[in-house]
């Protein structure tokens, strides 16, 4: 399989905190997630649904094309190798939109615009990994 599942939404905003009261009381639940952990958030992030996917939100100044972002979300897809995922579609005609950024406890994201226009993130996500296996008799965190 070359896409595994959706792994996060991102979505940006000028004002966190505004964001973070808006999706707290639209989705009945607080960020399990902010950073940085004092002062103010630059990103936070809330799990959704049965299969807990991430929707993230960033402030906007971390945009890495803030004037032309086309819908200002990205979709992440879990993928087991980010540089060969990459790679793959680059060689399909697409181009790159957000270069393979490593982030903090082994995530790893990167992103294209398709040839139709469309942002396409895939992403290294442990959490992902973590659920799958807890669904095929695994247990969390082991």
């Amino acid at each position: 399989m070359f896409l595994r599942g959706l792994a996060t939404v991102s979505f940006y905003a000028d004002d966190i905190d505004a964001a973070r009261e808006w999706y707290t009381e639209l989705l009945g639940i607080a960020p399990y997630f902010v950073r940085p952990e004092t002062g103010p958030a630059a990103y936070i992030e809330f799990r959704l649904g049965d299969f807990e996917h991430e929707l993230g939100i960033i402030d906007r100044r971390y945009s890495p094309n803030p004037r032309t972002d086309p819908g200002g979300a990205v979709v992440f897809w879990h993928v087991d190798d980010v540089e060969q995922a990459l790679e793959r579609l680059l060689a399909r005609g697409a181009t790159e939109y957000e270069a393979i950024t490593k982030r903090e406890a082994g995530f790893v994201t990167a992103s294209v615009v398709d040839p139709f226009g469309n942002i396409l993130g895939v992403m290294y996500n442990p959490h992902y990994l973590d659920i799958l296996e807890f669904r095929t008799g695994g247990m969390l965190g082991e």
